[in-house]
């Protein structure tokens, strides 16, 4: 397989890697996951013929945390309701928002800063034509102009982020000076059934403000 590592820095004033063993209220992780990371390279670029694969992360800044409470809605749109309208040109696709108001508390993070390290893998099975240097121009393009698909953001859509690429390593500044035990954290949803993905997750251990991500399929990375 035809591959490049690309690097971004990306940063936000907030963010929320929620953990889904919390089913109410929503707690971060203490930094950001390679499915939340793997998001924003996508959001900058992505094609069905290729793959992000997350390599490591790199922590920037110190984890801080700030206590949110804040509305959210309660319910979601039946996915029979929309399938219903899709059919029939027409149907109850509203959420009355003052009727199905709730108030949640949230353990967000704050001011967060990090080095995200990720290879574009292009498929060799692949229908579209163009030659693996294509993708890899597009991307650097897109990236180093500030384009993008959709807004990347921070775990949760309202945390924006801001990115840059990153060209010369040497000239960047040191990951944070800890080294702790993280715990299991999710890697990715593994789509083999789409109808039915499965969250795979890692034992992630933090070295000097860095974060080795294995590979999905590894022996690391477990259900």
């Amino acid at each position: 397989m035809d591959h490049r590592r690309f690097v971004l820095d990306v940063r936000g004033d907030w963010a929320c890697f929620t953990r889904p063993e919390m089913k109410v209220e929503r707690v971060s992780y203490d930094v950001i996951t390679p499915s939340a990371a793997r998001a924003v390279f996508e959001a900058i670029f992505y094609k069905p013929a290729m793959r992000w694969h997350m390599r490591r992360i790199e922590v920037l800044a110190p984890v801080r945390w700030m206590n949110l409470r804040r509305n959210e809605v309660a319910s979601v749109l039946s996915t029979r309701n929309v399938q219903q309208a899709m059919k029939q040109g027409q149907g109850e696709l509203a959420l009355y928002v003052d009727e199905d108001r709730q108030q949640r508390a949230a353990l967000l993070l704050r001011d967060v800063a990090y080095r995200l390290h990720a290879d574009l893998v292009v498929q060799p099975d692949r229908r579209d034509p163009e030659p693996p240097a294509k993708f890899f121009a597009m991307f650097e393009r897109r990236a180093r102009k500030g384009q993008c698909v959709n807004q990347p953001y921070l775990g949760c859509r309202e945390f924006a982020a801001r990115w840059r690429l990153v060209d010369d390593l040497a000239a960047e500044p040191s990951p944070i000076a800890q080294t702790r035990d993280l715990g299991w954290m999710l890697h990715d949803l593994d789509f083999t059934n789409p109808a039915d993905p499965q969250p795979r997750f890692f034992r992630a251990q933090m070295a000097a403000g860095v974060i080795e991500v294995p590979p999905f399929d590894g022996r690391e990375v477990a259900q």
